[in-house]
């Protein structure tokens, strides 16, 4: 990589200056350079010494942000800079395989592999389970097996190194380049390596060594990296959460490498979630300081007045410590809290943080009888302070101020909400209105007159 006195030479000479980066700063230079050459094989000499080397910085720009589903402009703007700059895997986006999709594959199925070494941060026994559930993720979809051998090296031998280890690929030290992986192949070929330097965890706290792992193998076994967010191989690091599944992308290129599963009843993944796509419906939905946010499987879509489009995103990017597959939501404002449920549980949110003391049961925070094992779905009324619990046909009404459940309740859901039907999966306020979700139709309720004055499509929100 050039020096950094280098990279501004370059940035001032007005027959070589490139365009592709916003006005701005020395550190935003450095870093597009830096991503663009490790993991997009920008070559310094040809960008920096031709007329050309704008266009074809601008080239590789596209590329990655084509693969990151960002906007395709060929600049650094700060969307770009933010993804350049989150821990991610090692290995190169643009590798030969992936511009022809000739995906490298071992030739047998019965695959051996080898621990050279481990990570302090860890029990021996933690990391080998960890593994162990990496390689079972790949058998359990494929007709690979994988056997720990201990007297040999493996076909993929897992390993933890510092710095510089002798393979083209050092490492960089902690929070950034975690771990990278070889095509399948002899000698070093299918074998992994992780930072030694990172902070590796079997949570959602740093690094999930399992997840990071279970990426890594993709790569052994011949996958290149997805643009799809919600697919264990896109590049960057996204956050573990214990409901962990493969999604369907993963599964059906791995399988048109190896084949299917023998096992009778093959798996099934998770997939992503499609704004515009039809009939498309939510788990959850509430809105969050003036924006509004959808929730569905491992992802949430946000949208506000300053947003072109929607932004699709996985929710353990902004909050790690939630799960997946939430049941309900509601902002209550007037204490700057955001409550997500799942089962019979709480969770509290203020900020990006999970407030302490949670998640708690349902049936002592809210005083919820015991035959209430979900909620349905949960708005807050701004400005009485009271909150509407939806389950199956009937709804409870909740005091903010006094935190306890007014009496009377519950009641029949068409008895107050009459033309939202007798069951509802979500709900939210905004200006005066209720928009009440079932299925994929939403219904906007008038607060004023109390009946339901417009019918639609749920994802008319994503201007669609």
């Amino acid at each position: 990589m050039p020096s950094l006195p280098l990279l501004l030479l370059l940035w001032g000479t007005s027959s070589y200056a490139f365009p592709v980066f916003e006005e701005g700063h020395r550190q935003d230079v450095e870093t597009t350079w830096k991503y663009l050459e490790n993991y997009y094989n920008l070559n310094k000499d040809t960008a920096g010494n031709n007329p050309s080397g704008k266009e074809l910085m601008a080239t590789k720009l596209k590329q990655m942000q084509q693969l990151f589903g960002l906007k395709v402009t060929g600049k650094s703007d700060s969307q770009t800079l933010s993804a350049m700059r989150k821990p991610r895997c090692g290995v190169s986006d643009v590798t030969p395989q992936a511009i022809t999709y000739d995906n490298p594959r071992w030739t047998k199925t019965d695959l051996t592999y080898s621990i050279l070494n481990y990570t302090p941060y860890l029990s021996r026994a933690v990391v080998e389970e960890s593994f162990e559930k990496a390689f079972q993720v790949w058998s359990s979809v494929t007709p690979l097996t994988f056997t720990r051998v201990y007297d040999e090296d493996g076909d993929i031998v897992l390993a933890f190194y510092r710095g510089d280890h002798d393979d083209n690929n050092p490492f960089d030290g902690p929070n950034y380049g975690l771990a990278h992986a070889f095509q399948p192949g002899p000698g070093i070929g299918g074998d992994v390596h992780f930072d030694l330097d990172e902070r590796w965890t079997d949570t959602s706290e740093n690094f999930n060594l399992f997840y990071v792992a279970t990426h890594e193998l993709g790569h052994s076994l011949g996958l290149t990296h997805s643009s799809d967010i919600g697919a264990l191989m896109f590049p960057s690091y996204t956050w573990y959460t214990d409901d962990f599944v493969l999604n369907q992308e993963d599964i059906n290129r791995i399988q048109a490498l190896y084949g299917p599963s023998p096992n009778p009843i093959q798996p099934t993944g998770a997939t992503t979630p499609q704004p515009c796509e039809s009939g498309l419906n939510f788990d959850a939905i509430t809105t969050f300081r003036g924006e509004v946010m959808f929730f569905k499987g491992r992802f949430y879509i946000r949208v506000n007045r300053f947003m072109a489009e929607p932004e699709l995103n996985l929710i353990g990017i902004l909050w790690p410590n939630l799960p997946g597959k939430l049941d309900a939501a509601y902002e209550a404002s007037i204490i700057d809290e955001v409550r997500f449920f799942k089962g019979d549980k709480v969770w509290a949110v203020r900020t990006r943080s999970v407030l302490s003391g949670f998640p708690v049961d349902i049936h002592s925070y809210f005083g919820f009888p015991t035959s209430v094992t979900h909620i349905d779905a949960a708005v807050c009324e701004e400005e009485t302070g009271k909150t509407y619990f939806f389950v199956d046909d009937m709804y409870w009404r909740y005091d903010e101020y006094r935190r306890s459940m007014d009496p009377g309740y519950p009641k029949l859901i068409t008895e107050d909400f009459p033309g939202v039907g007798n069951k509802v999966d979500d709900v939210f306020q905004k200006d005066g209105y209720f928009y009440f979700f079932h299925e994929s139709n939403q219904y906007r309720f008038n607060l004023q007159t109390r009946v339901v004055d417009a019918s639609r499509d749920s994802n008319t929100w994503f201007n669609c």
